[in-house]
């Protein structure tokens, strides 16, 4: 789809800001398109559908493409960063940043983000449905209609989707709303609007073309394959393990997808065409770009350090043999955490001693003179921890908010470990023919080449999978939903996090007068609520205009 993306810049789709659920109705100004007179030709749909795609990501940032909050499910911002709210990762901004009270026992219905999230689902969703109520009146032949009507309700569904994993009850608007209407809809339950996402990516995946057969000038429109994984999330989220891999065994069998061999290259703007990669956010850098470099580079090289990797997560790394993570282990080396380990603890995470790009990432806390050292008083990492997934080394313009690396929304990978999840949880038997065909091509790629999982009792293969979900998934936005459907959240969020060890620091960041036995930085606590935080609040400035919502 990039070459929508350079039709955004001209202002095309502002046609289609009309209303969400509040008092402050996004109307069309009177100089632009009227819907009376825009419908008249195909190229004029096809602008309004990339207005539909692109939703929210460009009008809720700076022209650079820098996001400063969390802004839509696809948007850098909004999907990358709740890994912040999780055991992955930190916000550089500290324990009362909006992410950071989503799980630390402080979460209200006033956090900030609630509202962009909440705003911008149902702005994209008022962008749908005019779409959908409009595209009648265009001169368009039937196959392309089907098509295009098709993508609008994939990328409804997908925002009803995740409306519903973190809202649970939310209005299910399926039309243009007027003034009364909006400050006065009700909610629908949580599994009524799962059963609609459901229905909907049921509905529209025959419809929409197989990844194969797109062109490149429309890499990033929705496929056959987008719409099945995610009806595959919703199958999971529901517990449905039967259907789930009845679903995802359907993107398996279609044969177009592959595990790419060269993991680094899907994340940093060197592999974005790869078959490993089934819907994406697509940037073009100096039209529409994106500012995840200027957030996720260490500040050494002018960055601003915004996700900082957690202890938690590169503990979660095994050794080269497969053997989990232990401080006492003879192989671990405080000084080069990623050596003897799984090669993915490299390729994600940014530790003390390694190069990157012109410089050697240097956060001891001992070392003062250091422009990227561990603190709490500038922008650099509060972990001792950088980001390396998502972060480019070959990136040569001069400007961090001028990228145009693409954001992943659904990998292959995933798709193959959701398939082996969702027959270990219906009951089915595990042998080695179906661990091969899942989460053993997932870690034997030739730039991974961990050794084969040949465990096949279900309580000790649930740990292991997850331990994979975590680390081949990690910071692309999924752990947070992983936590939640799994039902450990609860669990997993509570207590002490810690960052990278350094062992005989005097500098050693503590908490109080506790030491940690390793010699990690002492970053944060947490203290989720369970029973009361599993589903956020809908936004106190949307019950303050419509009660009904409270």
């Amino acid at each position: 789809m990039k070459i929508f993306y350079k039709n955004i810049i001209l202002g095309i789709f502002v046609l289609l800001a009309t209303a969400s659920c509040r008092k402050e109705l996004n109307r069309a100004p009177l100089d632009q398109f009227s819907s009376e007179t825009f419908w008249t030709s195909e190229q004029n749909t096809m602008l309004a559908l990339t207005g539909v795609y692109r939703g929210n990501i460009q009008m809720s940032v700076n022209p650079t493409g820098a996001e400063y909050s969390a802004t839509d499910w696809w948007s850098y911002h909004g999907l990358l960063y709740l890994e912040l709210a999780t055991d992955n990762a930190y916000d550089r901004r500290g324990d009362n940043s909006a992410f950071n009270k989503l799980t630390n026992g402080t979460l209200t219905a006033t956090n900030s983000y609630l509202s962009n999230y909440w705003n911008l689902s149902y702005s994209r969703i008022a962008r749908c449905n005019y779409f959908l109520e409009n595209i009648g009146k265009a001169p368009v032949d039937a196959a392309k209609l089907s098509r295009m009507t098709a993508e609008a309700k994939f990328i409804r569904a997908c925002q009803y989707f995740y409306l519903s994993q973190y809202f649970g009850a939310v209005p299910l608007v399926q039309k243009t709303l007027s003034l009364t209407e909006a400050n006065t809809v009700t909610k629908s339950t949580k599994d009524q609007v799962q059963a609609f996402a459901e229905s909907e990516f049921k509905s529209v995946a025959s419809l929409l073309p197989k990844q194969s057969a797109l062109p490149s000038t429309e890499r990033g429109r929705a496929t056959q394959q987008a719409a099945l994984a995610f009806l595959g999330r919703t199958y999971l989220a529901e517990q449905k393990w039967t259907d789930a891999a009845a679903c995802y065994k359907q993107i398996i069998d279609v044969n177009d997808n592959i595990i790419d061999p060269d993991f680094e290259g899907l994340f940093n703007g060197t592999n974005e065409s790869s078959r490993e990669i089934l819907f994406a956010t697509q940037y073009l850098q100096d039209l529409a770009p994106n500012a995840m470099l200027q957030h996720n580079y260490p500040a050494k090289l002018g960055g601003y350090v915004l996700e900082c990797p957690l202890g938690s997560l590169v503990e979660s790394y095994e050794f080269t043999d497969g053997t989990p993570f232990s401080f006492t282990d003879p192989r671990y080396n405080a000084a080069d955490p990623g050596q003897n380990r799984d090669p993915r603890l490299r390729y994600t995470v940014l530790y003390n001693g390694r190069a990157f790009k012109n410089i050697i990432y240097n956060s001891n806390p001992d070392d003062a003179s250091s422009a990227d050292q561990l603190t709490l008083s500038k922008q650099a990492t509060r972990t001792g921890f950088a980001l390396k997934k998502f972060n480019s080394e070959a990136f040569s313009g001069g400007d961090l908010q001028n990228s145009g690396i693409d954001l992943p929304i659904v990998r292959y990978a995933e798709v193959l470990l959701s398939y082996l999840e969702a027959k270990l949880e219906s009951g089915s038997a595990i042998d080695q023919t179906l661990l091969d065909q899942t989460i053993n091509k997932v870690r034997g790629r030739a730039s991974v080449n961990m050794p084969k999982v040949t465990e096949t009792s279900p309580s000790a293969l649930r740990t292991i999978l997850r331990r994979e979900r975590r680390n081949e998934l990690a910071l692309e936005g999924l752990r947070y939903w992983d936590l939640l459907r799994w039902k450990v959240i609860g669990q997993v969020l509570n207590g002490d996090f810690y960052g990278a060890a350094f062992p005989n620091a005097v500098n050693l960041r503590k908490k109080g007068t506790t030491s940690d036995p390793y010699g990690r930085w002492y970053v944060t606590s947490k203290a989720f609520r369970t029973g009361t935080d599993e589903l956020w609040p809908v936004p106190q400035s949307e019950v303050s205009i419509n009660p009904n919502l409270k």
